[in-house]
């Protein structure tokens, strides 16, 4: 018998990044009415990636404003959903160390997310982020199917 203490419940506090505001709507709706049946509490972070001493691909000033876009939506989802919610930018040159990070620094529960539609080419690009970080983290990491492949209806369930 151990005394150690059971892990939380796997959608207790999720960490879910989100990469742009339709990212966030698109994971949002497809999370939220799970966390809210577990009677969860999601932090929601967007990584805005430094070039590490090269220039930045764009402003981070225009960056940061895309990320309160998409936190904007999270905000409106969780609303719906009936989800309370956390916001946080993180900075980094690594988008997946960035990810990792925060699940370490704010006790995330799992790190879920939903998987971005798109063609094979961007899978191939974006297939690298998504499996790094499901080799790498040290806590569950969640990915969620779509709404209608999964036999839920996402706007209904909120």
């Amino acid at each position: 018998m151990s005394d150690a203490t059971p892990p939380p419940a796997l959608l207790s506090r999720p960490l879910i990044p989100v990469a742009s505001e339709d990212d966030a709507v698109e994971t949002c709706h497809t999370a939220f009415p799970r966390i809210a049946a577990a009677d969860g509490r999601a932090v929601v972070v967007h990584v805005i990636e430094k070039a590490g001493g090269a220039p930045d691909k764009a402003s981070v000033e225009g960056r940061e404003e895309a990320a309160k876009a998409a936190f904007s939506a999270v905000r409106d989802c969780a609303a719906e959903a009936g989800v309370d919610v956390e916001t946080e930018i993180r900075y980094g040159t690594d988008v997946v160390d960035a990810i990792l990070d925060a699940a370490a620094d704010l006790d995330a529960s799992a790190i879920v997310f939903h998987p971005r539609g798109g063609s094979w080419l961007l899978d191939l690009l974006t297939g690298d982020v998504r499996d790094t970080l499901i080799a790498e983290s040290d806590r569950p990491v969640v990915v969620l199917p779509d709404a209608a492949s999964d036999g839920t209806d996402a706007e209904a369930d909120q």
